[in-house]
């Protein structure tokens, strides 16, 4: 258990949020409240010991109150896998590792249904299968198409699945039929080209889906939970209409589902549905447009991350429950926290896909950028220390934010010096920049869990060594961050050069054209923050229109019909050029599973970039390059340097020499890309084990 769940406290007064904590009656079975805990995989199932691992990470989140759990996608045989390596339950034998799980969270009050996940052509392994051999965009190995037979086969897995499943204690099964996987695969005529009784008419395009649900149903019985991830909006050319999904979902009903989970987008979509700058609750609407088609429980998705988004979503009829996936890695006592009337604690979830789907893409642990404990729950603890100390910590940044808070659940005596009038340190450059907006959330977290925790904060004061002479510490942390790195370049001392953190902080003025210098992160957010003067993700009408979805839903896929000429929807006040030395792609070094996103939106706002820069001189022409032994000149009134950062180290040597223990962490220990994720984590484990 984690420090931080022993404070929760129950509020005086009754709940703001009363239709999310409202019970939801299934028939034989009741869900205390109407929040389900979506579909995330971790990477634990892989693990040598993982479902020990993946036990403990499920009992906190029943602990914290969730309804319903709905885990990571299992394969129902050895071709449905994601993976090589990848989590399957197929025999009678695996069953003793599910209940480790199942046994864990009913033992927390908790209810768990697993997820039966066939990957077909998004299996990352040359066994994979579809219903037609066609290869998808995301990845190398190109399907095998199934034989009649094999699709029987694949029915009668899912169906032995399900039944292994109730074998092992789960209250029930999500069905994934969404996100392109196996089933989506099978409904949609852009990957079904069979002419059999599998393919062809809508109705044979479905019979995989119904045929299942059916096997299923007929297995495990009526005291037992079907849930029916359904893609509602599939956000791919020749995806389904809606009067498709309104059929589907009939159809489902009938055959025998508990509930329904809305789907939101394939992995090949080329719009965003979960990344940061998507707006809050931006697909509910999807969700309420079939509320009035079937009688079934229907759950919205993607982008719920606080209760006040959730309560306003059933409050207002859009659905009957909420999936948050990712807030649940980010605090596991969301639900207990906002019942109690304790949000302000709440660990938000901040979208940035950092720890979570970038490490799941890349087969490695799944966690937390703001929580790193998440899936480390048997190893990174923070037990009351024995031995509480007075620890001095430079810097409030995302480093010395995360040591201050979790040393002071440990009972440590914390003080916290901050040379400038807030904290957050780069958290307070990153959410300005638009789609940026869910950093305050984390800066709010901090700043409330330092008042809760008794934290004594400092602002605009400068820790110097002369403050040991008038008070004792026994450690100091230093978290003083990073400084930009400078560029030398002839003309590079000029005025209108400036560094990014001046243009994010006001300090600056910025011209009509830019050149940036760095193509990292930061050069892509700066290229943002310049182009796009209102933030369309505090808009959703305007985010729409941006990515092209067509909300009155009268395009196969929901794809709104868009001319390259109307996608940006920001002003086109800036000529912007982002310019790189290396002769790599640009944006090659972005988040797996939101580096897309970012390069399209330069490319909506026409960012022109160059690889391959040499620089050579600034003057009053502009900024002189060389590119491909070709010179040329820019004629840009302002550069703005984004080529990485140094540490701010001026405080070391002479911290070094009074003799207290000093520790580096965050920024000042390694300045790479502005690294929250390991930032935070540093802090956190230097705080478990200090």
């Amino acid at each position: 258990m984690s420090a931080e769940q022993i404070k929760i406290t129950p509020g005086t007064q009754a709940s703001p949020y009363p239709h999310m904590l409202a019970p939801l009656d299934l028939g034989y079975t009741q869900l205390k409240n109407r929040v389900l805990m979506g579909s995330m995989h971790t990477g634990l199932e892989e693990e040598k010991g993982g479902f020990e691992k993946l036990a403990a990470f499920y009992r906190e989140r029943a602990e914290g109150g969730v309804g319903l759990i709905v885990t990571g996608g299992i394969s129902p045989n050895f071709r449905g896998r994601l993976a090589p390596h990848a989590s399957q339950l197929s025999f009678p034998w695996q069953v003793s590792k599910h209940k480790i799980v199942t046994d864990a969270v009913h033992e927390a009050d908790g209810k768990i249904c697993m997820q039966i996940l066939h990957a077909g052509r998004y299996g990352y392994h040359p066994f994979s299968q579809a219903p037609s051999a066609i290869k998808a965009p995301i990845t190398p190995f190109k399907p095998w198409a199934m034989a009649s037979w094999q699709v029987k086969r694949t029915i009668a897995a899912y169906t032995r699945a399900a039944r292994l499943a109730k074998q092992a204690g789960y209250d029930g099964v999500e069905v994934m039929g969404s996100e392109g996987y196996l089933i989506n695969q099978f409904i949609c005529s852009r990957t079904n080209k069979r002419t059999d009784e599998w393919g062809g008419s809508f109705e044979n395009r479905c019979r995989l889906a119904l045929d299942i649900v059916k096997g299923i149903r007929a297995k495990v019985g009526n005291d037992f939970i079907i849930i029916f991830r359904l893609s509602m909006l599939d956000l791919v050319d020749k995806g389904s209409t809606w009067d498709e999904v309104v059929q589907l979902a009939k159809w489902l009903e009938r055959a025998g589902v508990t509930i329904i989970n809305t789907g939101i987008g394939w992995h090949e979509a080329r719009i965003p549905t979960i990344v940061t700058s998507v707006p809050r609750g931006a697909f509910a609407w999807v969700t309420e447009k079939l509320k009035s088609e079937v009688n079934v429980p229907l759950v919205a998705t993607n982008r719920i991350n606080t209760p006040e988004v959730a309560e306003n979503i059933i409050s207002s009829g859009q659905a009957d429950m909420v999936s948050m996936a990712r807030p649940f890695l980010a605090d596991a006592d969301l639900v207990n926290k906002a019942a109690a009337g304790q949000s302000e604690l709440i660990n938000t979830c901040i979208g940035c896909n950092q720890a979570c789907l970038d490490h799941t893409f890349s087969l490695k642990r799944a966690t937390c950028l703001v929580n790193p404990r998440a899936c480390y729950e048997t190893e990174l603890n923070f037990t009351p220390t024995t031995q509480a100390k007075r620890l001095a910590v430079v810097g409030a940044g995302p480093a010395g934010m995360a040591f201050a808070v979790y040393a002071a659940q440990r009972g440590h005596n914390v003080v916290v010096f901050e040379a400038r009038g807030e904290v957050g340190g780069q958290f307070n450059l990153a959410r300005k920049i638009p789609g940026k907006e869910e950093f305050d959330e984390t800066i709010r977290y901090f700043d409330r869990q330092f008042a809760n925790l008794g934290i004594e904060l400092r602002l605009n004061t400068r820790f110097t060594p002369e403050l040991l002479n008038d008070e004792k510490f026994d450690e100091i942390i230093m978290a003083t961050g990073v400084v930009p790195r400078m560029v030398k370049v002839p003309g590079f001392d000029s005025s209108n050069v400036v560094t990014y953190q001046q243009v994010l902080r006001g300090e600056v003025e910025v011209g009509q054209k830019v050149a940036l210098i760095g193509a990292g992160g930061i050069g892509f957010d700066m290229a943002h923050f310049l182009c796009e003067s209102e933030s369309s993700t505090l808009n959703p009408s305007a985010w729409f229109k941006q990515w092209g979805v067509d909300t009155a839903y009268q395009n196969r896929g929901g794809l709104a019909v868009v001319k390259d000429s109307e996608a940006a929807t920001a002003h086109q006040s800036r000529q912007v050029y982002l310019l790189q030395r290396k002769t790599s792609k640009i944006g090659k070094g972005l988040g797996k599973t939101s580096g897309w996103v970012h390069r399209s939106v330069i490319k909506q706002h026409g960012v022109i970039t160059k690889t391959g820069v040499s620089y050579d001189k600034y003057d009053e022409q502009g900024l002189h390059i060389t590119v491909d032994d070709k010179p040329e000149v820019l004629d840009v009134d302002t550069v703005v340097l984004c080529a990485g950062q140094e540490s701010n180290r001026e405080l070391e040597s002479a911290l070094q020499a009074t003799g207290v223990p000093v520790h580096l962490i965050g920024g000042v220990d390694v300045a790479a890309e502005l690294d929250a994720k390991r930032a935070i984590r540093q802090g956190a484990e230097l705080a478990a084990s200090i």
